[in-house]
């Protein structure tokens, strides 16, 4: 009844208001204050609520200590609001309404100690509240505390920690209801508490007081979540951040970027807009010099780029600078942020970004590097594969496939075997349905750049290979057991294992699974029908899943050896082509020709795709032959046959040859077609189809002999030597069948080669070259007559290795022609009616036939010191275009061993070479020589036999003969000359030394103290070329013994000197002389290194080759193709010049034809030899023909205005930029050196004459050197003094 009464009461009811004042008074009395009585209590405190209400604003309780007391009564009663399912729960909830509604407690700002109120009742209120309460209450709560924070003088620590605690994340998982209560508190009062919040965070963050709250440690907490709630609650604690963030305690910078990270990176951020200054000090921590605070930073990017695309611009930089760290880790996660982010939404991340990821490709982590390759693989499947975000964005990462597929090129395995990995996963999958997998192939071989093509073709050859390896095994299985058999089995395991990650953990298991394969022939079988030609995509998926569930063991879930013979299958299984997949090609292919074909929507032209389709096919038919065979194959290439296009005609007969082998037998309607096309081709299709069809009609009939005459013959008798541009491909022809058929052509050959290839075509220049001074031209440009010539060439060697003898000494004949085309610069008739360019074509021409013949061995023992010298010097030519591919050449027949070891020694002479991008890549060559010869000595134990062909140290010898005979090492006391002779050796020396595999250091060196103790072979009698060599034995030994300590060892055994190039060492000779002084042995070994000069002339004498002089005047044309800086040639600042003779070196450019030079030349006679003189074939001796040239003239200064080429000048487009260089790809002699040669010599004859080359009849097919020019020695007496080879205009 009292609890009623006072309900009805309101605050107007004066009378009433004073008749129950001493009500009002008893009730706040200690009996009911403490009753025990639960419900007495609630009456009590709703009783007092509306007292507290009639009585408004003035309490009727005056004691400070009685209201303290009542209030904390109330306090404790608002608990029962906790059970909304209690009886009494609406007494509570009107309990709570009054006191809010009233705002009761404000009177309690009057108490001294009112904060232990406020404290309880926060604290009441927050831990009852619950999700079985409804909005009213809450909205009751917000008000009761709300009017408390923003009506009183300030909100004490211990109040605000009542609140804030509720923030934690620990608190806030316990109640999720008290934390959304103070949150919408926060909001609320966010004016009135915002500066009580600064106050804790400034006393904590900057003044260090953590003690003045339990909440210390977790204030990063606390501001993630007020900034959450609302920003404007940390407007004065973000710039204590920024201090923070400089902080010298890493772990707490740390503590501040994680904070950071997470409110820079919320979604609806806008704080690095709002707060410049704080974002770029956050941005700053990306370069902190504490790993995990990089990290930290790193991994922030990915949430940043997500949520703000706006902020990828300010991330960009610092990524590129993290996307270099040294930490592994970092990198990785750079990685992992970019790719995340683009595989949410390609337009979050620029190309730049995308760049870093590119970059990583080829981190020196293998971690890193897989993450980054990966990365890009899903991205390219999701936007290129599946087009998940339009055209655009496929465009946009269209690269990647050719990255990938670049990364093949690395030398670990691991990165192999991962592309592969990609190719069947994420490039073309292999799940996929067999039409639609080789629509995806078809559409990417197409689409791919030309290195990520030959990349590709690598990666089915060393599959296809690796299968042999293994069928190879099986069938080594099959045979009985022998030692002979375990040694090859044993050596075939090893190279098993290194086409398998971690070679050395795979040894072990492969041997543990060639075990199995013994024992198990039910596993053997599923093995064999893995691996045979026949086997479908289907049936391969299930023989691997077969031998896996056999060798998986239940009881160990991480198998190792599983998983490698996991991997021998993915990379020996066919999941790709089979016979159904090449119809299916082969279909796609007669679409795009028929224009039926989704080839312009695929982003790929018909021509293209046609072109792209048959290169594919050809590929494939050298890894799968077997799936090609069909009739309806057969048609479409017949069809193909017929096209226009010679790519594409040639690519099917190419097919044809490696796939037709049962044509003749199956499918003889094919074969009828088949052979008049591939006659035509023969004889005048273009020069590649129809080195293809002679080739194709060999491999695949029968009465193969018949149908080649059928060809040779008409051919043979149709030469014509007036049509050249007719010629080209009846000489392609002819020279493939006398290769294949030596023993049907070799004979009639001979009188062709006699009579018609040296004697009409080669001996004669029939037109006149454009004289553009170019010394390269494109393809298309070089005239028919030239392009005969170096087919006649070519003819010569595939007719000489097709007979592989010598007995009708043709090819020395032969070798002779090639030396005098490269003693005459490629001009063999000496008219000068052929243009520089292509006399370069012809020399390029003669140096590779050359190093093809040594490649026989009965032809290299007849290739004399001084043949092999000239071929050598190619490598030094003046135009960049015949180094480049003739080093290619040469590279690529050292590298499958089929080059003798001399040979390597000619990239000593690559450090002469002017452009850097030449002697890295010689350099690199080098190495892969060298690795291979050593990886195949280990592989093969048999190899040791043969040591002397395969060490790479024995190409030492070799080296030093070499450049002993250098035609720019004319003083063996020329310093600067010494220091050419230096940098070639450590050119070779610094690669073979970078192990000291057994001891080879003292190898060398014993070598080289050898070849001191022996004469060269080549002038065994002649004391100055003796001297030579020796010089250059002291400088290789002062090279060895300044780079090695360990080259003074016992050499491990005695080396073996090759006979051809050396004598053998005489009895009690002792040669302890030192030919280079000790003063040029510091200046070689410490002076200044003499920069890397321009190539000299090659047409320099060699000591015993036989050159003639050769001079021009002033007034020669000067063109260039590649125009250079003449800065980049630094060599006239190092020598003192002098007014005589000295060269001036001047901005030359790369392929120019004649640098002009002022020189002053002192008139001399030259010898010029007899042109076109001809000798009858019985003739055993060849005269003197020699008579004399007349004399040099003194260049004059005219033109020389010319001298100084413009450094900004456009280069031409033949060749790439270079410094400066003058003829032949040699460097010019110095003025010192020129002076003392011209001292030394100017009264003495020449040793060794310049010989001309003269030809009989019979040579090279029985000829005696028609017109040729055969090296020949010289009345010493009638020859005039020597020309200074480096004051020819042509040097």
């Amino acid at each position: 009844m009292v609890v009623k009464t006072f309900m009805d009461m309101d605050q107007d009811s004066e009378d009433e208001k004073q008749q129950y004042l001493p009500l009002a008074l008893h009730l706040a009395s200690e009996f009911f204050l403490r009753n025990p009585n639960k419900d007495v209590r609630l009456l009590v405190a709703c009783c007092l609520a509306d007292i507290f209400r009639i009585y408004a604003p003035e309490a009727p309780y005056t004691s400070h200590d009685k209201l303290k007391d009542i209030f904390l009564f109330i306090t404790r009663q608002l608990k029962g609001l906790e059970d909304t399912k209690s009886p009494q729960f609406n007494r509570y909830f009107y309990l709570l309404e009054n006191l809010a509604w009233v705002k009761s407690y404000n009177i309690c700002f009057e108490l001294e100690d009112c904060n232990e109120i406020f404290i309880q009742l926060f604290r009441t209120l927050f831990s009852v509240i619950n999700n079985s309460h409804n909005k009213k209450v809450q909205m009751h709560m917000l008000d009761l505390m709300s009017s408390i924070i923003m009506e009183g003088d300030g909100v004490t620590q211990e109040l605000l920690d009542s609140i804030l605690i509720n923030l934690i994340p620990a608190h806030k998982n316990l109640n999720k209801q008290s934390f959304d209560l103070a949150k919408v508190l926060l909001k609320r009062t966010v004016q009135t508490i915002e500066a009580c919040i600064a106050n804790f965070f400034n006393q904590v963050l900057v003044l260090g007081r953590s003690s003045v709250s339990d909440l210390s440690e977790h204030v990063f907490d606390l501001i993630q979540e007020l900034f959450a709630i609302d920003p404007h609650l940390l407007l004065s604690v973000m710039p204590q951040l920024e201090f923070k963030l400089k902080s010298n305690d890493g772990e707490e910078r740390l503590a501040v970027v994680r904070l950071l990270a997470k409110l820079f990176g919320s979604k609806d951020s806008d704080l690095a807009t709002q707060n410049r200054p704080l974002w770029q000090c956050f941005l700053g921590r990306f370069n902190d010099i504490h790993v995990p605070v990089r990290l930290e930073s790193v991994k922030f990017a990915s949430h940043c780029l997500m949520n703000h695309p706006d902020l990828a611009k300010d991330l960009t930089e610092y990524l590129k600078v993290r996307s270099h760290d040294p930490e592994e880790a970092i990198r990785h996660d750079v990685i992992v942020t970019i790719i995340t982010a683009a595989k949410r939404d390609l337009a979050l991340v620029n190309d730049q970004l995308l760049g870093f990821v590119r970059e990583r490709t080829l981190d020196k982590r293998w971690r890193v590097r897989k993450e980054a390759m990966m990365g890009l693989a899903q991205l390219y499947k999701k936007y290129c594969l599946h087009g998940e975000a339009g055209k655009e964005a496929a465009e946009k990462v269209s690269w990647i496939k050719d990255k990938l597929l670049h990364i093949y090129y690395q030398n670990s395995i691991d990165d192999k075997l991962l592309v592969e990995k990609i190719f069947a996963q994420y490039l073309v999958p292999h799940n996929l349905e067999t039409e639609e997998r080789m629509k995806c192939l078809y559409y990417l071989y197409a689409s791919l750049d030309p290195n990520a093509v030959k990349a590709l073709n690598e990666m089915w050859k060393c599959q296809n290979m690796l299968r042999s390896h293994v069928r190879e095994l099986l069938d080594l299985h099959k045979q009985p057991t022998s030692e002979a058999n375990c040694s090859a089995m044993f050596g075939k395991l090893m190279t098993i294992a290194k086409n398998l990650p971690d070679p050395g953990k795979a040894q072990d298991f492969v041997k543990k699974f060639n075990q199995v394969l013994g024992d198990d022939e039910k596993l053997r079988s599923q093995l064999e029908l893995l691996i045979s030609p026949t086997c479908s995509c289907k049936q391969a998926d299930v023989c691997v899943r077969e031998i896996a569930r056999k060798l998986a063991n239940p009881k160990q879930p991480t198998n190792p050896f599983l998983e490698m013979v996991k991997f021998l299958l993915e990379r020996i299984a066919p999941v790709h082509i089979d016979s159904e997949a090449i119809s299916a090609l082969v279909k796609l292919m007669n679409k795009s020709i028929e224009g039926t074909a989704d080839d312009e929507e695929e982003g790929v032209s018909p021509d293209t795709a046609i072109r792209s389709g048959l290169e594919l096919l050809k590929v494939l038919s050298f890894t799968h032959p077997t799936s090609f065979h069909s009739a309806e194959t057969y048609e479409s290439l017949l069809q193909c046959l017929r096209m226009e296009d010679d790519k594409v005609a040639e690519a099917a007969i190419q097919i044809f040859r490696n796939t037709g082998h049962k044509i003749e037998t199956d499918l003889p309607q094919i074969r009828s077609t088949l052979i008049p096309i591939l006659h035509q081709k023969a004889k005048r299709g273009t020069p590649h189809q129809a080195k293809q069809a002679v080739h194709c009609i060999h491999a695949i009939f029968t009465n193969k002999e018949v149908q080649l005459a059928q060809i040779f013959e008409p051919l043979s008798r149709s030469l014509n030597a007036d049509v050249p541009e007719q010629l080209i491909t009846p000489l392609v022809s002819l020279g493939h069948i006398s290769m294949l058929a030596p023993d049907q052509f070799a004979s009639p050959m001979k009188s062709v080669v006699a009579n018609f290839i040296v004697k009409d075509l080669l001996m004669n220049d029939r037109s006149t070259g454009e004289k553009n001074g170019k010394l390269w031209s494109p393809d298309e440009e070089v005239s028919p007559e030239v392009l005969a010539k170096v087919q006649a060439i070519k003819l010569l060697v595939r007719w000489l290795l097709g007979m592989k003898n010598n007995q009708s000494k043709s090819a020395n004949s032969t070798l002779r022609l090639l030396s005098a085309m490269l003693v005459s610069e490629g001009d063999l008739t000496e008219q000068k009616r052929i243009s520089k360019s292509d006399m370069s074509r012809l020399r390029l021409a003669a140096g590779s036939a050359i190093m093809k013949l040594a490649q026989e061995p009965c032809y290299h023992e007849i290739i004399t010191p001084e043949q092999f010298q000239l071929c050598a010097l190619v490598i030094n030519d003046e135009c960049y275009q015949v180094r480049q591919i003739f080093a290619q050449k040469l590279h690529k027949a050292l590298v499958k061993l089929l080059l003798p070891l001399e040979y390597m020694a000619i990239f000593a002479l690559c450090a002469k070479d002017p452009v850097k991008e030449r002697r890295a890549h010689a350099r690199q060559c080098l190495l892969k020589n060298i690795g291979i010869r050593r990886e195949y000595i280990k592989q093969n134990p048999m190899a040791t036999e043969k040591l002397l062909s395969l060490l790479p140290e024995y190409v030492v010898p070799y080296m030093i003969h070499l450049l002993a005979h250098d035609p720019d090492f004319t003083r063996s006391q020329d310093v600067d000359q010494l220091r050419d002779i230096k940098e070639c050796l450590w050119f070779m020396l610094e690669v073979l030394m970078t192990k000291n595999e057994n001891n080879s250091h003292a190898f060398m060196k014993k070598m080289a103290e050898n070849i001191k103790l022996t004469k060269d072979a080549q002038s065994p009698d002649e004391s100055k070329t003796n001297e030579k060599l020796y010089t250059v034995c002291d400088v290789a030994l002062c090279v060895i013994n300044s780079k090695s300590a360990l080259c003074n060892a016992e050499s491990p055994k005695d080396p073996v000197l090759p006979v051809k190039f050396f004598t053998q060492p005489e009895k009690d000779f002792c040669n302890d002389k030192s030919y280079i002084s000790e003063e040029t042995r510091v200046l070689l070994l410490t002076g200044k290194p003499k920069p890397a000069g321009v190539l000299g002339a090659v047409n320099k004498p060699l000591s015993a080759t036989g050159r003639k002089p050769y001079v021009r005047s002033a007034g020669a044309e000067t063109g260039s193709n590649i125009n250079v800086n003449s800065e980049l040639n630094p060599s006239t600042g190092n020598r003192p010049r002098e007014q005589s003779s000295e060269t001036a070196e001047t901005g030359v450019s790369e392929n120019e034809e004649n640098p002009v030079r002022i020189i002053s030349v002192t008139p001399v006679k030259n010898i010029d030899p007899v042109k076109n003189k001809e000798i009858n074939s019985d003739q055993s001796a060849q005269g003197n023909i020699s008579s004399d040239r007349g004399k040099k003239r003194t260049v004059t200064a005219a033109g020389a205005e010319n001298i100084q080429q413009k450094t900004d000048e456009k280069a031409d487009e033949s060749g790439p930029p270079a410094p400066s260089k003058p003829r032949r790809g040699r460097r010019p002699k110095s003025e010192s050196q020129g002076n003392a040669t011209k001292n030394d010599d100017i009264n003495k004859p020449l040793s060794k004459g310049r010989k001309r080359a003269a030809v009989s009849q019979e040579s090279p097919g029985g000829l005696e050197a028609g017109n040729a020019k055969a090296p020949k020695l010289q009345d010493p007496a009638k020859k005039a003094a020597p020309t200074e080879r480096q004051i020819d205009l042509q040097s």
